[in-house]
């Protein structure tokens, strides 16, 4: 398939630019994936869509205040947004300049801080900083990375709308935004119903906002997040497949953790980086069911939910979803594939 079969035209004004007031508040459409037949729930309606003894993944990354701003010494504003810390003092980050600085570069940053640049590795730049324990540095002068189709800047209210209930592994730069719709009163009625919830890491990275931009998808080039699997998400995964359960997966995220997983043919315990790409025609080995949010055009998200629900159930899903003015991307509604 090409890029070009996952554009769609999307009204600005469907493009939600604030959380709703309540989690649990916004709309949710079910798809029978079998068939394509949909149907316009509220996303409180989600505890009926489950089964008891079916299994929960969730991804418990936990959004770090990644974006950062400063000056360089010639006085030119700098704009950081970290895509992975490596150790302590150093981070792989995109950096926003007039001019983009050289190996070398000192930059300033609130508080006292600063970083110099080491040099690049690609489209992103290798900081170091300067001693300083660079989670400890995001944490006291760092910004909510909110996703670039939010048009204003981040408030007081992003630090907890912008992570889930169950946030725990900190490294993500953007959130896994299907499990933002879950508070804590919806996880107690999930568990007082006998669904079983396990989690995975899955670390979004800014790629995941990319769009992809060659158009024969066997030539692109997929970015690479940390994922970990652990034993005891494996063990209830696979007893749920074997009794015949579902194992329902909360987001794309999860999914690509517990797919990467299974590389083998079979789920296993483990970590790593991954780079898998899914596209119609991939074969699904630990998933059952999906929620998952809506995605941006030609993003390597929408072509894995093409993947697991048919290109053409969901491309007239989205197109339904339009018409029926659903919210779409990070802090919009939600969409139930069963």
């Amino acid at each position: 398939m090409k890029k070009s079969d996952f554009t769609y035209h999307l009204p600005e004004a469907l493009i939600a630019q604030k959380p709703l007031p309540d989690r649990d508040a916004s709309r949710l459409l079910c798809m029978d994936r079998a068939t394509g037949r949909i149907i316009d729930k509220q996303f409180t309606d989600f505890i009926d869509l489950i089964n008891e003894r079916d299994v929960l993944v969730f991804n418990n990354t936990r959004v770090i205040r990644a974006r950062l701003y400063g000056a360089k010494q010639s006085g030119g504003k700098v704009e950081i947004l970290i895509e992975r810390i490596l150790d302590k003092n150093k981070a792989i980050a995109h950096v926003r300049a007039g001019k983009s600085p050289k190996a070398g570069a000192l930059i300033t940053l609130d508080a006292g801080y600063c970083c110099v640049v080491l040099g690049r590795e690609d489209d992103l730049f290798l900081l170091d900083f300067d001693g300083a324990d660079v989670f400890a540095l995001l944490e006291r002068i760092g910004h909510i990375p909110l996703p670039p189709y939010i048009n204003r800047a981040d408030d007081q209210s992003d630090l907890a709308r912008y992570q889930t209930v169950f946030a725990k592994e900190a490294g993500a730069v953007a959130a896994p935004t299907a499990g933002l719709h879950f508070d804590l009163g919806m996880m107690e009625k999930i568990r007082a119903k006998g669904v079983q919830t396990v989690f995975v890491t899955l670390h979004v990275g800014s790629g995941t906002f990319q769009p992809v931009r060659v158009e024969l998808l066997s030539d692109h080039i997929m970015h690479k997040e940390y994922f970990a699997v652990s034993k005891e998400t494996v063990n209830a995964v696979r007893q749920a497949r074997e009794r015949g359960r579902r194992v329902i997966a909360v987001g794309t995220t999860a999914v690509r953790a517990l797919e990467s997983a299974s590389k083998s043919g079979q789920l296993e315990p483990g970590f790593g980086n991954t780079d898998l790409f899914i596209t119609p025609g991939y074969q699904f080995k630990s998933v059952d069911a999906m929620l998952t949010n809506f995605h941006l055009p030609e993003s390597t998200l929408l072509m894995l939910v093409s993947a697991f629900a048919g290109y053409e159930h969901i491309m007239n899903a989205y197109s339904h979803a339009i018409d029926q003015s659903y919210r779409f991307f990070s802090y919009g509604d939600a969409m139930f594939l069963g």
